[in-house]
């Protein structure tokens, strides 16, 4: 009959499983090769015992082992009687999967003085050796029993198996996403998760009492979906065994060499309340009689990590452009076509969305990708502040290959610092000698002393949970709308450094100014071809004897200065690295500052194709004096620089070329998981 064990994990020597002998009697065990099994001879040695002595079959490796230590002299087996002694044990396991039940045994024989046999005792073993394998060397092989498959580290050096998030959705018949779904119905859908093999050998069947079941334990439950064909002879139709509620699954056992196939998905991201990490178990039980609980014999664990979601910075090809159609863009859409066609890359025009104040289409969405060995496709996040633009993404993005996730707070306020031209992200930075290949998240937030508005905390923690991409938090809230994007972009550039980060910066309009001023221009006109709303004559004597504007933008590049300051530091970026962008703003009735002119830096990034919002600055030989400098700054970078007039579509709503149109970029080509967060 089968004798009942304690847990344990393989190899090591507090989990043995322990067996009480009996003298006089043999009994059963399983034992999976690479476990042991402890036995008490002392325990289980008849009265009058002095010596003993061990026999065992080929398959069987046995030690003595007394006071923890194992005995030095004959190996058991070899016809050596041992002397008995207090706490002595034989220690013993199996080299190999058994080919029939019972075909391997242990046998000990007790000796009285003199060497008179008494009795003897002995354990008739079954081998059955299991193993649950996952691509734990990150190499798209399922190789078998890898001895560091149950932890997960960072680095190139690094091991553990990763998971991406079932997030996109291969049928249009089917729910919200894949990761709803408790069927397989797209065989495109399990090129999207991970493979896990239990790989299993042994005799025909089973030991009577004996079942082997995966699990997972109820904290990752909800984190992580394992599916298994069902009926392979009727079609290999897929189904749930494990999450959504399934933590456990009794295998199947065949018998000889078996491999079982399992493809797991995760349901969700990282979190602030979910490290990344998931764990799967398979198990041995055994149950000493009918109406006794099983007891586990042995157990294997992989471990997953789940994909992060990865921002892509204006330094990523461009693969997609999306801007929405609307009854007043129809000639900046004109511009665009030229732009993307330049570019080379992808336009994708927007329809129906205008009704409902659809045109801010950076601000609904960030678009980002997830990336494992055997898989990588885009996930665009969906952001809280709605502006009409709620159900594109679900509507126009999701599907195959393209994965869609937000994050709705139930009882935060939504502010205008939830829209996404808040949140931005820099190329890969070097920082006192730590790397981000993958750059850091930009997110405004309020001055760090005083209260305002910040980013929802949902959303926060979310972008910090992911880990790659380590977020910063700026001060924003000066602005009236309080986006990022308002103040800071970055373009590629073909030298060493790889890019240049761009800031707003009065300091530079009005030194510009006043360069032009002492030239003798001090009247030449701004907003010259103007549509906007405000068409009063300004010069640049005008805008330089204005005190009022003056103070304001004495305080607007003091803010921009703190950000500066904290750009450089979490960036480590010099002066070297910065282009100061001429910008003018104003102060609306709240004491929040809005463009004065169409603000440059708000400007969309193509490879080294820039779409400019044109500033209409003073003309001066028929040229643009605030054009003429930003291509003087940029073009020697191998940018192209073209200027795109957005007054009425875009500015005169407190928006710009940047915040009307959104990009989706190619991934990166650094794997994340060879990062040390």
């Amino acid at each position: 009959m089968p004798i009942t064990g304690v847990s344990g994990l393989r190899g090591e020597m507090p989990g043995d499983r322990t067996l009480r002998l009996q003298h006089g009697n043999r009994i059963e065990a399983l034992c999976v090769p690479g476990t042991h099994i402890a036995a008490d001879i002392y325990g289980a040695a008849p009265a009058g015992t002095v010596s003993f002595s061990v026999k065992h079959t080929e398959g069987v490796n046995v030690e003595v082992v007394s006071q923890g230590q194992a005995e030095v002299g004959a190996a058991p087996g070899t016809g050596t009687r041992w002397p008995l002694k207090e706490g002595t044990v034989l220690r013993f396991s199996m080299n190999r999967a058994s080919t029939e039940v019972n075909d391997n045994k242990v046998t000990v024989s007790f000796y009285a003085e003199g060497g008179q046999p008494i009795s003897q005792a002995g354990v008739f073993l079954t081998g059955v050796g299991i193993s649950l394998d996952v691509d734990t060397d990150r190499d798209g092989v399922v190789e078998k029993n890898n001895p560091n498959k149950a932890s997960w580290t960072w680095g190139p050096e690094g091991h553990g198996a990763i998971l991406l998030v079932s997030c996109n959705k291969e049928s249009p018949f089917t729910l919200p996403s894949d990761g709803n779904d408790e069927r397989v119905f797209s065989k495109e859908d399990l090129l999207d998760m991970a493979r896990m093999v239990l790989r299993t050998e042994g005799p025909q069947r089973l030991p009577r009492g004996y079942e082997i079941v995966l699990y997972v334990p109820v904290t990752d439950a909800d984190k992580v979906g394992v599916f298994h064909v069902q009926n392979p002879f009727f079609g290999q139709r897929y189904v749930q065994v494990l999450g959504q509620g399934k933590l456990c699954h009794t295998v199947q056992f065949t018998g000889g060499a078996a491999e079982m196939e399992f493809f797991v998905e995760g349901l969700r991201f990282p979190d602030d309340t979910f490290s990344g990490l998931v764990s799967i178990h398979v198990t041995l039980l055994e149950t000493l009689a009918e109406g006794i609980p099983h007891t586990p014999v042995f157990t294997d664990t992989v471990v997953f990590r789940v994909a992060p979601w990865i921002m892509s910075p204006n330094t990523l090809a461009p693969v997609t452009v999306f801007v929405c159609s609307l009854k007043d863009n129809y000639l900046f859409m004109k511009e665009i076509k030229n732009l993307v066609n330049k570019a080379g890359c992808e336009l994708k025009v927007c329809f129906g969305y205008s009704g409902r104040g659809g045109r801010w289409i950076q601000d609904e969405i960030e678009f980002g990708y997830i990336h494992a060995p055997h898989k990588s496709f885009p996930v665009v996040l969906d952001s809280p502040q709605d502006g009409g633009l709620e159900k594109f993404a679900i509507k126009e993005l999701l599907g195959p290959d393209f994965g869609y996730v937000s994050r709705e707070p139930l009882f935060e306020a939504i502010t205008t610092l939830d829209s996404f031209g808040n949140l931005e992200v820099s190329p890969p930075v070097t920082v006192e000698g730590k790397e981000y290949p993958l750059g850091r998240i930009l997110i405004g937030s309020s001055f760090p002393t005083s209260a305002g508005r910040r980013m929802t905390r949902l959303v926060r923690d979310f972008l910090f949970a992911q880990q790659v991409q380590a977020p910063v938090e700026l001060y924003s809230d000066w602005l009236s709308l309080g986006h990022v994007n308002e103040f800071i972009t970055f373009v590629p550039t073909s030298d060493t450094k790889g890019f240049r980060m761009l800031l707003a910066s009065p300091v530079a309009c009005y030194s510009l100014f006043r360069e032009k001023q002492k030239e003798g221009q001090g009247e030449a006109t701004m907003f010259k071809g103007y549509s906007g709303t405000d068409t009063k004559r300004v010069t640049i004597n005008k805008v330089l004897s204005n005190d009022i504007l003056a103070q304001q933008n004495q305080y607007v590049q003091r803010c921009i200065d703190w950000n500066r300051d904290i750009l450089k530091k979490e960036l480590g970026l010099t002066e070297e690295d910065i282009i100061d962008l001429p910008a003018l703003f104003k102060l609306d009735k709240q004491g929040k500052a809005v463009p004065y002119f169409p603000n440059m830096v708000t400007m969309i990034v193509l490879a080294n194709n820039l779409g400019i919002p044109k500033p209409f600055g003073p003309i001066l030989g028929g040229e643009c004096c605030l054009e003429l400098r930003a291509r003087s700054l940029l073009e020697p970078l191998g940018l192209c620089c073209r200027f795109l007039e957005d007054v009425v579509c875009y500015h005169d709503r407190l928006g710009e070329v940047r915040c009307g149109i959104n990009v989706q970029r190619g991934p990166f080509p650094f794997n994340w998981w060879h990062l040390t967060p």
